[in-house]
Formats: C-alpha cells, sequence, structure tokens
C-alpha cells in the first residue's frame, strides 16, 4: 500500500514528465522524415541511411548509370545492386558510390554490365526515415537495414537457410565515375581493409575503408584485374566474395568505416564510433542525433503531410556538407597531403552556388557551431588551394558552377558575430580570391566593369559571361560589407564599388541584363525567354533578378517602382508556349518563374520591395502547396544539397534572406499556426499564425512581442532576442500598393 507521501512524490514524477520541454524530447520527429520525398522526377534524391552532416551516405544502388540515377536510386526503378556507402543529394552530378556491398544467396543472378549481380524489390517490402532505410530482396529473401554514424555505416542482413554470400565490388563504377586502383587485405577472419581510389568528379579521390563482419567469413575469393588508360597499367580493380552458411533468420552485421586519409584512419573511426556489433544501439543513437537537429525547430499543425514536407525538408538541408575529417582530426586536402584539424571539424561538400542563398543562412540558427568550422575549413582550403572553394568536395575542387560564393557564406558568419575564426584570414582570402585575374573572367571583369561575352580563357571556356559579371557583383558587395565591419575602409570603397558592377549589363533598350563583348557592344537578337550559353543554366528573364544586394538600384535601373511592378508580374505571367522545349534545369514553372533552379529562390520576395506584399504571399503559399509534396516526385527540382528544401524551411516559418547577408528577412506567409524556433543562445523564436490555412493565405496584420508592426521584413536581432511574431491571416488580399488591384488571385 503506498503511502500519502509516496503518492505525493508520484503525482510530482507525473507532472515534472509532462512538462513541455520533456514532452518536446518525447516527440519522433524522425517519423515525419520520408526520405523518398525527391527520388522520382528531378529531385536526385538517395532514401539511404546518414547522421547530420555525416561523411557515411549509406544507401541502396539500383546499379544502372543514367540523369535518373545521379544518387544512386530512381524510385521508378525495381532492382538493386548495391549499398555503398557515398552518395550526393540531388546535385545532378555523378560521383561517389564508393565500397558497395551486396548479400546474396546461392546461386545469385548476375545480368549484363552495367548492372552485374543484383535482385528484384518492391516497395511494399520497403521503409525509411531519418538514419534508418530497410528492404528486402525478393530473390534473395535477404532482409536488409542500414543505419550510420557520422564516419561508419551499419547493414544488417537477415537471411534465410541456404549458402550464402556478401559481395564487395569496389570496381564498378557509374556515370562520371572511374575506379583508379582498389585494394582489399584480411585482418583476421571478421575483418577486412582496404581502398578504392577513383576519378570522376571529385579527382584523385581516396577513400580508405575498414570492416567488420559479426561472424567469421568461412572462406574469401579476391577477383583482381588491370585497369588499363591509354594503353597503360594505372591499377587494379578488385571485387571480394565472402561466402557464409546461414540458418533461418540468421543475422550478419557489416560494419564499415570510411577515411579520406588512411587505412589506419578508418581502423580509428570504427573504433570509435562503431566498437561493437550492435545494429539496435547505433540506430538508437543515430535516431536520437536526428531528433535532436529536427527538434530545433517545432511545428504545431493538423496538416500530417505539411508536417513531413517540413522535416523532411529540415533533414534534406542536414544532408550536407558533409563532415571529412577522422575522429583525430586528420583530413586529405587539395594539396593532396593530409591535414590536422585542430579542435574543429573540417567539411566538405559545399554547393555553394545553391546553398550560400538559403541553407548557410538557415545554419547560422541551426548549426552555429558547424558553421564556424565550415568558415574555417573555407579558410584551411584556401590556404591549401590557392583561392576559396566554389565547389568542392573530397578533397578535391570541381569547378561546378560559378561565383566566390564561400564570400556570402563568411561575411553572414562574421556579420552576425558567429564562432572564433579569424576574420583577417578570412577576409584576405576573400579578398585574395576576388582579384585572380586569370580565372574564369575575373581579371576582365576588374577592367571593363563586366565579362564579355567573346573573350574565353582557359577557366572561362564556358562562358556565362552575363552571370558570372551578376555573381561576382553580389560577392564583391559582400567583401565590403564585411571589410566596413572591420574598419577597412579601402577594402570596402572598391568592393562597393565593384557590386555595382551588375549596371554595366543592363541594356535600357531592352530593359534586361545582357551579354556585352570586349568593344560594349551588346549582342544582338537578344531574347530574354532563350537559353543561350551566356547565362548560367537559365535564361534572361530569370538571371535578371539577380541584384539581391541592391534592389532599390535595380528598381531605379528599370525607371522605378511602376515599371518595375509590371516587369516583376510578367515574370509570373509570360508562360512558355507549349512548343517551347525546356532545358532540364528549368522544372517548377510559373510563367519564367523557375522553383526548380535556384537564381529565380529570391524573386517571389520582390514584390515586398514595391508595396504588392500580397503578390509575394499568394505566390509563396503557391509554390509551398503545390511545388513540395509528401510523394516521391515531391521536389520539382534537384535537391542541390539542401537548398530547395532551406528555402521550404524559411518559407514555412514566413520569411526568407532575400539578400543572404543583410540580416534582413522578407515576410512572406506562413504554413503553420505555430512555429517555434530554438536557439542555440537559449531563447525561443515564435511565430504564430492561429487562423492560417490553404485558403487564409494573406497577412492582414503583424504583431511583434505584443506590438504593432508595419516593416515587410525582420532582422536577425528580433530572431535572436527570442521575438514572438504574431500574423493575422485571412483570405483577403491586403495590398500596399494599387496596380494589381484589378489583377489579384
Amino acid at each position: 500500500m503506498r503511502t500519502p507521501t509516496c503518492l505525493c512524490l508520484l503525482l510530482i514524477c507525473m507532472l515534472i514528465s509532462c512538462t513541455p520541454t520533456q514532452e518536446k524530447h518525447e516527440i519522433d520527429y524522425t517519423s515525419y522524415v520520408n526520405p523518398f520525398i525527391g527520388t522520382d522526377f528531378t529531385g536526385n534524391t538517395y532514401p539511404g541511411a546518414q547522421a547530420p552532416f555525416g561523411m557515411v551516405q549509406l544507401s541502396p544502388d539500383n546499379g544502372l548509370p543514367g540523369w535518373d540515377r545521379i544518387s544512386g536510386y530512381f524510385y521508378p526503378d525495381s532492382t538493386i545492386a548495391g549499398f555503398s556507402h557515398t552518395h550526393l543529394s540531388g546535385t545532378g552530378a555523378g560521383d561517389l558510390y564508393d565500397i558497395s556491398f551486396m548479400p546474396v544467396t546461392l546461386p545469385y543472378k548476375e545480368a549484363e554490365a552495367p548492372l552485374g549481380i543484383h535482385s528484384k524489390f518492391s516497395h511494399d517490402d520497403e521503409s525509411a526515415y531519418a538514419g534508418y532505410y530497410q528492404v528486402r530482396l525478393t530473390d534473395y529473401n535477404i532482409n536488409v537495414e542500414l543505419t550510420a554514424t557520422e564516419r561508419c555505416g551499419i547493414q544488417r542482413y537477415t537471411f534465410p537457410e541456404a549458402q550464402s554470400a556478401i559481395f564487395l565490388n569496389l570496381k564498378k563504377a557509374m556515370n562520371w565515375d572511374f575506379t583508379n586502383d582498389s585494394h582489399i587485405e584480411v585482418i583476421d577472419s571478421v575483418t577486412i581493409q582496404g581502398y578504392r581510389f577513383s576519378d570522376g568528379w571529385a579527382r584523385d579521390q581516396h577513400i580508405y575503408f575498414r570492416t567488420r563482419f559479426s561472424k567469421p567469413f568461412e572462406k574469401i575469393e579476391l577477383d583482381t584485374m588491370a585497369i588499363v588508360k591509354e594503353n597503360k597499367r594505372i591499377g587494379t580493380a578488385t571485387i571480394a566474395r565472402f561466402d557464409f552458411n546461414t540458418q533461418e533468420g540468421e543475422q550478419i552485421l557489416v560494419s564499415t568505416a570510411i577515411s579520406g586519409v588512411s587505412m589506419e584512419g578508418a581502423a580509428k573511426n570504427l573504433q570509435a564510433e562503431v566498437p561493437e556489433n550492435n545494429f539496435d544501439k547505433y540506430l538508437a543513437a543515430t535516431k536520437a542525433n536526428w531528433n535532436r537537429q529536427l527538434g530545433k525547430i517545432e511545428v504545431k499543425s493538423d496538416n500530417e503531410d505539411d508536417k513531413v514536407n517540413f522535416y523532411t525538408a529540415i533533414y534534406h538541408s542536414m544532408i550536407a556538407p558533409t563532415i571529412y575529417s577522422d575522429v583525430d582530426g586528420a583530413y586529405y586536402g587539395p594539396d593532396k597531403k593530409v591535414h590536422q584539424a585542430d579542435g574543429w571539424v573540417n567539411y566538405s561538400t559545399f554547393s555553394l552556388w545553391d546553398t550560400y542563398r538559403a541553407a548557410h543562412p538557415l545554419f547560422t540558427y541551426t548549426e552555429p557551431e558547424r558553421v564556424n568550422d565550415m568558415v574555417k575549413s573555407f579558410i584551411a582550403f584556401y590556404e591549401q588551394n590557392g583561392r576559396l572553394p566554389v565547389w568542392n568536395f573530397y578533397g578535391s575542387e570541381t569547378d561546378m558552377m560559378i561565383g566566390y560564393h564561400a564570400v556570402p557564406v563568411i561575411a553572414d558568419a562574421y556579420l552576425k558575430g558567429i564562432g572564433d575564426f579569424d576574420a583577417e584570414k578570412a577576409l584576405a582570402a576573400c579578398v585574395a580570391t576576388a582579384n585572380l585575374d586569370n580565372y574564369r573572367g575575373i581579371g576582365l571583369y576588374k577592367k571593363l566593369g563586366y565579362i564579355p561575352y567573346n573573350v574565353t580563357d582557359s577557366y572561362n571556356a564556358e562562358n556565362w559571361s552575363l552571370s558570372k559579371t551578376l555573381e561576382y557583383a553580389f560577392d564583391d558587395y559582400c567583401i565590403a560589407e564585411m571589410a566596413q565591419k572591420m574598419g577597412k575602409k579601402d577594402i570596402a570603397d572598391e568592393f562597393y564599388k565593384r557590386s555595382q558592377n551588375y549596371k554595366n549589363v543592363y541594356n535600357p533598350a531592352t530593359s534586361f541584363m545582357q551579354p556585352r563583348d570586349d568593344k560594349g557592344v551588346f549582342i544582338k537578337d537578344f531574347k530574354a525567354d532563350d537559353y543561350t550559353p551566356h547565362i548560367c543554366e537559365s535564361n534572361g528573364w530569370q538571371y535578371f533578378w539577380s541584384v539581391q544586394h541592391d534592389v532599390d538600384g535595380l528598381v531605379n535601373l528599370v525607371g522605378g517602382k511602376n515599371r518595375f511592378a509590371e516587369k516583376l508580374d510578367s515574370m509570373f505571367t509570360y508562360h512558355p508556349s507549349e512548343d517551347d522545349e525546356l532545358p532540364l534545369f528549368s522544372t517548377g514553372m510559373i510563367g519564367q518563374y523557375a522553383h526548380g533552379n535556384e537564381p529565380s529562390h529570391h524573386v517571389i520576395y520582390l514584390f515586398n520591395s514595391i508595396g504588392f506584399n500580397d503578390r509575394t504571399q499568394y505566390y509563396v503559399a503557391k509554390v509551398m502547396n503545390e511545388l513540395y509534396k509528401n510523394e516521391p516526385a515531391g521536389l520539382c527540382g534537384n535537391e542541390d544539397c539542401g537548398q530547395m528544401s532551406a528555402w521550404y524551411v524559411f518559407s514555412a516559418m514566413g520569411f526568407y534572406p532575400v539578400n543572404p547577408v543583410s540580416g534582413r528577412y522578407e515576410i512572406g506567409t506562413p504554413l503553420f499556426p505555430e512555429i517555434k524556433l530554438h536557439l542555440a543562445n537559449g531563447k525561443t523564436f515564435t511565430v504564430l499564425a492561429p487562423n492560417v490555412n490553404k485558403e487564409n493565405i494573406y497577412i492582414q496584420s503583424i504583431k511583434v512581442d505584443g506590438q504593432p508592426y508595419d516593416k515587410t521584413y525582420l532582422t536577425h536581432e528580433q530572431i535572436m532576442s527570442g521575438a514572438t511574431v504574431e500574423f493575422e491571416m485571412s483570405n483577403t488580399p491586403k495590398a500596399i500598393g494599387v496596380i494589381f488591384e484589378e489583377k489579384n488571385p
């Protein structure tokens, strides 16, 4: 029988267990993550297991090359030919797929190359959530489960009674990848190690590994063959087969650590992160890790699909950049030497042309410690490679896309007071990178104030002259802002002046940004809706607005707010004709606006600058509700290492960083009745919109901390102070201007 004291203690314990803080941690946010979103259509995501920002991305590969299978997996496919430890999330670049294992029963199924050893599978026997993936291989009745720590992948195979085998294929390469050399050696009856060197998008990529089986293999067979390139042997391709006699329901764990440094480094990673054969333990730890990350933003909603889309978007934003140093801090640098990160973590996989826009600004709130390490990674990359990264991963610069967009990431972190990185070194790296005269037209840009379309050099072969001019001008503004705050007036003045170079490619006769030659003559027969070699993955409509740092200047350039409003309205109403063959990257189209590609991402929010905030609200809601869906084809364009999803995360919270280094966030329309952003400083920023729904998308009034608020933007200071923003919502547009009164949707 309980005494009264015991009953009081019990009641106290029950009350404590139901406090909001405790309840927050009890929510399983991983259950709201659908890793299959983006695995169909053009999303190019993968469904496998990964820890937040993890070096390992353990995921199934369908076994066939092609654009649709850039990430290794395409939802409409029906085969699996291996589970490899490295993948790219929605980049449109076909590389990685390293250290690929495949369990089978004998006799196994093997097709002609490129598919090879494989199995059929069904989506009915497949599942996934954040940190976990599962599938049954139909041809062998083997159930495969995957989870991962930061540097290790853990696979659990449940076998039938059979003569079974596990293949490790270091030969196979898909898409842009090419095996240069590989090696496997046996340490003992359950442990192997080796490496795979390759060339592809990541040049001279080195992946070392150590693998531990939970059961001794009965036999190992090594199949090696010479790799010949240009009539010269350059290395060895290696495939290993490990034989096991399995009983019904018997489980074998395959735990693999990878390293960019050495086999010894991989061994250290395995010992540090996965010392035991305990799949459930590491799954629980990774799931808890994901819940901590995902729980930094709480939403309340009765719409389950919206919650899945939102938490999957946060998840996708935390896939990359990826950790690229071992547990002891060692990492492989772009100078092909091993370096040591002392007290910080080195990161790689920076899709900066995409992610500087929203993903990195999001990290300043969700991952400030990682932001500090990412900036330190940039500085180290500069010291080892002579310039800041453009699109780097695995110790290699791919030079994909344009601009020097490590700059806005550095400047944003500095201006927000994040981290302890060396600001003097960081600014010096920014200035030096912006002054590389022989790199991608920078010398001509400095000399002429723009990059001419008719002059190329070894680094300017892809042209994209108009886009480069606009991208450089924005990056120059970021340098100026950082220098200004550091008290370096000469640098600030120089780069503020350079940031106005966007005006040099504006043609008043056409009212568009237009390519010019080295004599200053605008290109003839220019059509803004054409896709040309002078504009990077876009057309003249889409790149016209790439002046995020000086929207007021752009408004004046076209002749004032009325003219700007008409042009911006036309962006969304001038639709391609049915006969137009749009390129692969022009998806998610609303008129000429292409949400499937990054240059358009801020454009919706520009209506705020001319008093038509209701138009911003209409189009933001349209994109969130129509172009993000809880289904495999739920992304309208490449995920691009988190940028597509970061746009959604910010927009669902009700605001977006049009100028990513300004500390200002243009207000759109919130998706949820309540959102709480838990900040590293211990404060919580709250957005309330009690009446919001799919019809009530228009803001009638705003309060900040209970006081009326009449601005179209929120500030970094308001967010960090833990302010509460209240939106009164309605289904009636409330425009500030008059131009669109008769044209409101």
